[in-house]
């Protein structure tokens, strides 16, 4: 499978201003070093705790928020040279039809969508931006999108605060695909859903991918939806990656500590069956100073003085899988031997 899009040592940090000539005095390190791979074709799902930088790491590849660092080199389709994307100024992003082929899927449609537009209006406006289409293609091209979307010729003259939830999702969904684009961001599209709701955009992303040849990152903290969805699973903390696998082999063999208290919060439907709960003390480390050495440490039932002085580093543990634990050759030992699980 090839490769679409690669991360590299991809950092986001925000300044903290402060004095009264309002100098920086400090950087929230939002992401801190990313680096990842997103192959042609797959849904690559990202997890972790509120706060652990998913949304940013979805804004930063598609320049919503500029990198502070690093470098997010996008294999362009039809045989393009690849480019780095990072520093490219927004006028060459735009001259180059990148951000056409890099969109995003917000997670709440009600405040993503314009409530003066009209459906026609918010679905034209990437179209008028990228293409110069007549108004009789135009209204073609929307209608088109409306019918993929589930939506009908008699959603077109709408706004969208008479439409439900799930239609205004789709509404997105329908803009974002506009362009033809090659790389979707979907963050947490479904968490402000009904869950009967929530089954049909799922579903009708996977339609979407499968008939557009699309790719999605899709970000959530619902590790239930993004095991329907998705092919890998990459797992946030702190801003880094601390593993990533194919969603199989992350579900049943997953090797980082933090990775197996994420598990153990889901739900079993099977009262006969009983499975200890791994609960994590204390709260997750401010980002304007995280611990030295693993940034897990402070939290992790596990922890060694290794863990406390040396930062692991992201390595292959097998064909696919890589974690960033000192002790991820032993870990399926210790937390069965501690939970049970």
């Amino acid at each position: 499978m090839s490769t679409l899009l690669q991360l590299r040592g991809l950092q986001k940090h925000y300044p903290v201003r402060g004095g009264v000539f309002r100098h920086q005095v400090a950087s929230v390190k939002a992401l801190d070093g990313i680096d990842l791979d997103i192959h042609r074709g797959e849904c690559l799902g990202l997890v972790g705790e509120s706060g652990c930088g998913k949304t940013t790491t979805g804004k930063a590849i598609i320049r919503l928020h500029r990198p502070t660092g690093g470098k997010i080199i996008y294999h362009r389709g039809n045989g393009g040279a690849p480019v780095d994307i990072a520093g490219l100024p927004a006028s060459a992003l735009k001259r180059e039809r990148i951000r056409g082929r890099l969109q995003m899927v917000f997670q709440d449609p009600t405040t993503s969508l314009n409530p003066r537009m009209l459906v026609k209006n918010i679905i034209a406006e990437p179209l008028r931006e990228q293409s110069s289409m007549g108004s009789r293609e135009l209204e073609t091209r929307i209608l088109e999108l409306l019918s993929m979307v589930g939506l009908t010729k008699d959603h077109y003259l709408r706004y969208p605060h008479e439409f439900s939830g799930g239609q205004r999702q789709r509404i997105a969904v329908a803009r974002a695909i506009a362009t033809h684009p090659e790389f979707l961001v979907l963050d947490e599209p479904t968490s402000a859903l009904d869950v009967s709701v929530q089954a049909q955009i799922l579903n009708l992303l996977h339609t979407l991918r499968e008939k557009l040849e699309l790719t999605y990152l899709f970000v959530t903290h619902h590790l239930l939806v993004v095991k329907y969805i998705s092919n890998r699973l990459a797992v946030m903390y702190l801003g880094k990656v601390v593993e990533i696998a194919s969603t199989a082999v992350l579900f049943n063999r997953a090797r980082h500590p933090y990775t197996h208290a994420l598990l153990s919060g889901i739900p079993i439907p099977d009262t006969g069956r009983r499975s200890r709960r791994i609960l994590l003390q204390g709260d997750v480390p401010s980002p304007l100073n995280p611990p030295t050495g693993c940034r897990f440490h402070t939290r992790c039932p596990f922890v060694i003085d290794r863990c406390r002085a040396e930062e692991p580093v992201l390595k292959t543990f097998s064909d696919g899988h890589r974690v960033a634990c000192h002790r991820r050759d032993e870990m399926e030992r210790l937390v069965r031997d501690r939970f049970g699980r």
